[in-house]
């Protein structure tokens, strides 16, 4: 199976062709590694952290363009150790759609456009797990894109660096070819998508909240919760005193309770909690101090 995606530039001295060589070089890493770790995932079933950990697949970059600054990439995938092979398989087959889709949520989330999950990607991974039971994406569980949502942070932001540190574009968009067509992965990158990446503040003091655990992964200790107050699920990372046995199973059995019926009472938690914020204030997510089923 094989797949494009292309990262493209312009504004600036992009618009002649040209960028800042480290930056563009920094960019293309970033570009490759990000490709990487979500390909890796979604073949494999499995988190890695670096690029050269990928199986399964492999990542080919094509070269430059005349007339343009763009950097294609083509991602090839040999499922159960199958050969690698340019061709072998159309690249909107269902397999090249949902590496798409993953990667498109995996951006958009990196830089604060929310997705509902179920409605979007987790509908796409139903779909194939129905038509492909056999293949290791029958394991795939929301908590795992949300492990890669923060490996990605730093590739992700080092593609900004052309628009940000030598300034020689303006913006950038990335594109996968889907169903015969170039369709737009995630938003456009530009000074602000670099600026709600790149920085996050704490704000002086926890503050009170409610609403109910819709994911958690038992070894990092993060997950999210929906909080209608801002009508989405929020990442939120327990404290380190907050990691016990008792606590933890206010978190698990909100999980539960709030899978087996939405938002219901017996899933509801209070929680007091730090907002981790980006630069211009928009709120990135939680670190909960303290979590307890009544309200106090």
């Amino acid at each position: 199976m094989a797949i494009k995606f292309e990262l493209s530039f312009d504004g600036f001295e992009a618009d002649d062709h040209l960028l800042d060589f480290y930056d563009a070089a920094q960019a293309m890493v970033g570009f490759q590694r990000s490709l990487a770790i979500t390909t890796h995932l979604v073949v494999n079933g499995s988190v890695i952290t670096q690029a050269p950990a990928l199986k399964n697949a492999r990542i080919y970059s094509e070269p430059p363009e005349a007339g343009s600054w763009k950097s294609t990439a083509i991602v090839l995938t040999g499922l159960a150790g199958g050969a690698f092979a340019l061709g072998t398989a159309p690249r909107d087959t269902p397999l090249g759609h949902l590496i798409s889709s993953a990667y498109d949520y995996v951006v958009l989330e990196t830089l604060g456009v929310h997705v509902n999950y179920d409605e979007s990607l987790g509908q796409t991974l139903e779909n194939f797990k129905r038509e492909n039971p056999q293949t290791p994406l029958a394991n795939l569980r929301e908590t795992q894109f949300d492990s890669i949502i923060e490996k990605c942070e730093v590739p992700i932001r080092d593609m900004h660096r052309p628009i940000i540190y030598s300034e020689t574009a303006s913006r950038a968009v990335i594109t996968s070819a889907v169903e015969g067509k170039l369709v737009q992965v995630g938003p456009e990158l530009d000074g602000e998508t670099f600026a709600y990446v790149s920085t996050t503040n704490r704000g002086e003091r926890p503050q009170p909240y409610e609403g109910w655990v819709s994911s958690y992964n038992i070894n990092t200790f993060k997950g999210r919760i929906y909080v209608p107050d801002f009508g989405r699920p929020i990442p939120f990372t327990l404290t380190e005193e907050l990691r016990t046995p008792r606590k933890i199973a206010l978190i698990t059995t909100s999980l539960n309770a709030n899978a087996r019926d939405r938002l219901h009472e017996d899933g509801r938690r209070y929680f007091d909690a730090f907002r981790n914020e980006s630069s211009s204030g928009r709120l990135k997510g939680f670190h909960i101090t303290d979590i307890a089923s009544r309200q106090v």
